[in-house]
């Protein structure tokens, strides 16, 4: 029997022992509220939801009072009462710890309880006082948030104080008259009744800049940032420490309330930075790999310094791709839509500026003192020829009376005796357009390539002169604009002036198939025609037109 105690016994000890390694205790300063307001408690070492087990501090009953219940992990108090002065413990057990932490409330009677704490402002220095009741403003219920200095309603002189969402009380250029208590009241209807919490904030205001301040997150304040599941994501904290540098100042982070050390994918880094005699702590806390479990939960940036606390949060969300897949999309269709629009240009431009002439050849056109809208030189030959016949009798068949363009055609309508250079020259110069026909017969009798290397024959004289007088115009004065038409397959132009070179090269020739032109048949190369009345000009208001 003294045996099997001593094992119990023992069995106890190591019990106990290891029930001490494994757990971990804190304790904060006490609570200071005022009976008759609503008051959350939160258990510091863990997040909202996390299960939290909370019980009454002292000896005896440790069960909580009447009027504090637990809801969401949090401990409260509706509304406080006297009798829930005292010390109250939170509880977090783990697979492989227990961790404790006790919480003091210490409630006095009064609209204003005491202070909490105490911030140092430096005169002349516009600060934030924090309402220090986040957790009640994000219930999302809140009605009003109003302070008090002193229990009385802030009145001072100058510029008035203002009162941000959050509760900040935003007190610009501080002075001596500024000290004092300050009370944040926040109205808040819950469950069909209204309560009212508040906490107080002693203000100190001294002319000593080297007064450590009261700390400032800057960056984030309720920040979210969009990230990719499993990418590395660096988070900065930037926060205010005061005017020189205190060893005792620090910045932790915390996410989803567990501490950076509880993730082994999480590394924290900072520097401190002065700018314009104010130090900065710059924090950075690096994910290698974002988790799912970190989306959409509170990552927290503290920082710490002797005289008080400060925190900002930072909420990371799974980007949407949907909007960049749609923005994608629609520059896509708009790209394709685009080159869909360039190619029918491109293949129908022709059929589109004609149409386009169609209509606007009804509105009047001032006169440009034109006589004809082109005209018509070929090569003369001693016997009909293919060129002969083009120009005689197909090309006015079709250009003159199916589309009502008037043509000058040397060799029709010029008379026997007539100064035929100056005739020409005089003609040239009152067409819009002049179109040469080119055929294998259009050789010179010499292979030479200029102007000057003009046949001696009287009609490749004519000819020569034509393209002479045209040609010049047209490349000096852009008018009248040439048109090549070859007609009898492939023209060797080896043989002809250089000018007639230039333009081959510069807007090519239309090209008129033989097999059409043996037949007669003036309904065919439908393409040719197009291009040609393409390259001639509007024709005017009132001619008569059959479109073939």
């Amino acid at each position: 029997m003294e045996v099997a105690g001593w094992v119990c016994s023992l069995a106890a000890l190591l019990s106990l022992m290891f029930t001490v390694t494994h757990s971990h205790r804190e304790k904060i300063d006490t609570f200071r509220v005022s009976a008759g307001h609503l008051f959350l408690l939160k258990c510091l070492i863990g997040a909202a939801h996390t299960n939290v087990t909370w019980s009454r501090g002292g000896k005896h009953n440790q069960s909580l009072p009447a009027g504090v219940e637990v809801r969401d992990g949090l401990l409260w108090f509706l509304p406080l009462q006297m009798s829930h002065n005292g010390t109250y413990n939170c509880e977090i057990r783990t697979e492989d710890k227990l961790l404790r932490m006790e919480l003091g409330v210490s409630v006095s009677s009064g609209e204003c309880p005491d202070p909490a704490d105490t911030k140092p402002i430096t005169q002349g220095v516009s600060r934030g006082v924090s309402c220090q009741q986040n957790e009640i403003i994000r219930l999302n219920k809140t009605q009003n948030i109003r302070w008090l200095k002193d229990c009385q309603p802030v009145k001072r002189q100058g510029e008035p104080i203002s009162v941000e969402v959050d509760g900040t009380m935003r007190l610009p250029r501080a002075s001596e008259r500024d000290s004092g208590k300050y009370t944040c009241l926040v109205d808040v209807d819950l469950d069909g009744r209204s309560y009212t919490s508040a906490r107080s904030i002693q203000l100190n205001i001294d002319n000593d800049p080297r007064v450590s301040a009261y700390p400032e997150v800057v960056y984030p304040q309720e920040t979210v940032n969009m990230v990719e599941v499993g990418a590395r994501v660096d988070l900065k904290c930037v926060a205010y420490i005061g005017v020189t540098k205190e060893d005792d100042a620090s910045v932790y982070w915390t996410v989803d309330g567990d501490f950076t050390e509880d993730h082994e994918e999480l590394d924290v880094s900072q520097e401190y930075n002065k700018v314009r005699g104010r130090v900065y702590i710059l924090s950075t806390l690096s994910i290698s790999k974002v988790p799912r479990k970190f989306l959409n939960v509170p990552i927290r940036c503290h920082v710490k310094s002797p005289v008080g606390e400060k925190d900002g949060v930072v909420w990371l969300q799974e980007a949407d791709h949907s909007a960049l897949y749609t923005n994608v999309a629609v520059c896509l269709a708009a790209t394709l839509t685009l080159l869909a629009l360039a190619a029918a240009l491109l293949f129908f431009k022709v059929d589109l500026v004609l149409a386009s002439r169609e209509v606007m050849r009804h509105f009047s056109k001032s006169p440009d003192g034109k006589l004809y809208d082109a005209f018509v030189s070929y090569l003369h030959p001693d016997t009909l020829s293919s060129a002969e016949s083009f120009a005689l009798q197909i090309l006015p068949e079709k250009l003159e009376k199916q589309h009502g363009y008037s043509l000058y055609i040397r060799g029709r309508d010029d008379c026997p005796g007539e100064a035929m250079h100056d005739l020409i020259a005089y003609t040239v110069q009152r067409c819009r357009r002049l179109i040469i026909i080119l055929s294998a017969e259009a050789k010179s009798s010499t292979d030479g390539k200029t102007e000057e290397a003009c046949p001696i024959h009287n009609d490749q004289n004519q000819l020569c002169y034509e393209q002479k007088v045209g040609l010049h115009d047209a490349l000096t004065q852009n008018e009248p604009r040439v048109i090549l038409v070859e007609i009898d397959g492939l023209v060797d132009y080896s043989h002809l002036p250089e000018s007639l070179h230039f333009i081959k090269r510069k807007q090519g020739a239309l090209k008129w198939k033989t097999t059409s032109l043996g037949t007669h048949k003036l309904n065919s190369n439908r393409h040719f025609w197009k291009n040609l009345r393409y390259h001639m000009p509007s024709v005017p208001a009132g001619t008569q037109q059959t479109v073939v």
